[in-house]
């Protein structure tokens, strides 16, 4: 058995995850996520794909943010027919992340070609909506802990990776002739202490390792989120405008949501609208009450009346509801998707909020480089939406603390639970100096074998097993 590996994205970046696995003549794919962010990486996503699409026979995916898995209905597109496995949370929230994603690149096609800003006569969108429709008959749901025959001699097991409803960390086994290998694929790990979701299930041995590195290179804050959340609310309103936060759609949507319950229950913040404007946030708040499950508190008494509602919640689910929020002037909090401000209804608030001085925009999420976001954290005097250059009048705020990825001392904690070394550990999943510094600290503190792999590039791990 020979088994080769080809990194088709993540590669010092926090965007793109796809890795191929080639096991002889059958071709795992790992993850199919979209590019965001720096023009030269979003470039990718209209490329020519590095391999035949109908050479893939399966997909497995770890998570269905849309860095893993936004480029599924290209790949079937072109020619993927293969089966996707995921754990079940994951088959509900990728058909609508999907049809999310493409809904809102027809719009910005329509949009461009309305105001003239793309350089194409005719732009268009990298699928559609009708593309993103052919994925869900592709998906199998597998259950978490329960090991899964793709062949005789290769299963794959799910473990549970914290970090959003369905997350998974992905153990890959090899049952050679003479001996077994395994590969484990970290996906994206939770933190310790997630408001909702438990913290990332510990691996014990692994021969080769790909482990995600978003925070590779620092610590965050040691803080009370809820409280820091509190006082952030507060100050805003204070300042008699409205709070804006980006925020994603699934899974900090809901932790929002959750502090907001929490906060407004037990007095600490006055009574004060609080509108949910994304659609997809909507029903994905819908869906995670489906699977409460599998939550820390999902016993709590409230949860039998909604576990995210409370009085003076709005959700916005129609255009017009969306478009009377711009005439609420103060006093209100205001929930919008997407978190990197890249797309989504976030923009139009954004394009009537920046030049306020008396609002506010909080910040509680990574922002990728070349986002709006990271833009507005750099402190941006102006910032470009649907082709114009919008003045940033308002306070910008952020909460370092909120992420829900692993910082490096989590991410060194989780490495730490293995027994022994794996033979070979690749840093994927962030940006060239999170990557580099976490792959030097695995080498430093843990005796570790890393390598920081290229975009494109390719290893041979086992031959002849």
């Amino acid at each position: 058995m020979n088994v080769r590996i080809k990194f088709l994205g993540a590669t010092q970046t926090v965007t793109g995850s796809k890795y191929i696995l080639d096991v002889d003549d059958y071709r795992i794919m790992v993850d199919c996520g979209l590019f965001q962010g720096l023009k030269e990486l979003r470039v990718r996503n209209w490329q020519s794909f590095p391999v035949a699409a109908s050479s893939i026979d399966v997909v497995l995916v770890t998570h269905a943010h849309i860095d893993h898995v936004g480029y599924l209905p290209r790949l079937c597109k072109d020619g993927f027919a293969g089966k996707i496995y995921c754990s079940e949370a994951s088959a509900d929230l990728i058909p609508m992340m999907l049809a999310d994603s493409a809904k809102l690149q027809e719009e910005e096609a329509e949009w461009a070609a309305r105001k003239g800003y793309s350089k194409h006569d005719k732009p268009q969108p990298l699928y559609t909506v009708q593309d993103a429709a052919r994925v869900t008959p592709l998906l199998h749901p597998v259950a978490m802990d329960e090991p899964f025959a793709l062949l005789p001699n290769v299963l794959f097991t799910l473990r549970d990776a914290g970090h959003l409803l369905g997350a998974a960390i992905i153990e890959l086994e090899l049952l050679g002739e003479r001996m077994r290998k395994k590969i484990t694929f970290s996906g994206d790990l939770g933190i310790q202490h997630d408001p909702l979701l438990y913290p990332p299930t510990p691996i014990s041995n692994t021969d080769v390792l790909l482990i995600e590195a978003t925070y590779g290179d620092r610590d965050r804050p040691e803080i009370d989120a809820k409280e820091t959340f509190a006082q952030a609310v507060e100050e805003a309103l204070d300042r008699g405008g409205c709070l804006i936060i980006p925020a994603f759609a699934v899974g900090r949507t809901q932790t929002l949501l959750h502090y907001l319950k929490e906060l407004f229950l037990e007095k600490r913040l006055k009574p004060c609208p609080v509108y949910v404007d994304s659609p997809m946030a909507i029903k994905a708040t819908r869906l995670y009450e489906r699977h409460l499950d599998i939550y820390r508190h999902h016993d709590a008494p409230f949860s039998q009346h909604g576990f995210f509602e409370f009085p003076n919640l709005q959700f916005c689910s129609d255009q017009e509801e969306s478009m009377r929020i711009n005439g609420v002037k103060s006093g209100a909090i205001i929930i919008s998707a997407g978190g990197m401000m890249s797309g989504g209804r976030i923009l139009h608030h954004l394009f009537n909020r920046l030049p306020r001085p008396q609002d506010t925009v909080l910040i509680v999420g990574h922002q990728g480089e070349g986002t709006r976001g990271r833009d507005l954290l750099e402190g941006h005097d102006h910032i470009k939406i649907f082709g114009e250059s919008v003045p940033v009048r308002c306070q910008v705020k952020a909460i370092d603390g909120m992420s829900a990825h692993a910082d490096q001392s989590q991410l060194l904690d989780w490495a730490k639970q293995f027994t022994e070394p794996p033979k070979r550990t690749f840093i994927v999943h962030g940006e060239k100096a999170s990557a580099q510094v976490f792959g030097q600290l695995l080498k430093e503190q843990l005796g570790w074998s890393t390598v920081v792999p290229e975009y494109l590039e390719s290893f041979s791990l086992f031959e002849g097993i």
